[in-house]
């Protein structure tokens, strides 16, 4: 349902990316694990390599649940495509995951 404003709207979303300089806000669902109803979100250096970011910001959040595997991870979505982030070492700017991106993951 639309929302309709009766007046002009002039305050500028707190959220936006040139508040945030290097860095990003990328939101991370765990897709199927009932224990996540929603995405995390984390503020991350664009800069950061994907690795870096699984390992230091994504393991830990997925890591409240007590199964969780971190090698159990089969596979990522960017929004709802598919994304391979290759080996890895690239920045999460270098893989066009840009500032408030939603990552997806799924486990096998």
């Amino acid at each position: 349902m639309a929302v309709k404003a009766l007046y002009d709207y002039k305050y500028p979303a707190a959220d936006r990316a040139e508040i945030f300089g290097e860095d990003q806000l990328l939101y991370v669902h765990w897709l199927g694990n009932p224990l996540f109803c929603s995405a995390g979100c984390f503020r991350a250096p664009q800069a950061m390599s994907f690795n870096d970011f699984v390992s230091e910001m994504v393991v830990p959040f997925a890591s409240t649940d007590p199964e969780f595997d971190p090698a159990s991870i089969a596979s990522w979505q960017l929004f709802d495509d598919a994304f391979d982030p290759g080996d890895g070492t690239s920045s999460l700017k270098d893989l066009g995951v840009g500032h408030k991106a939603l990552l997806k993951f799924t486990t096998a």
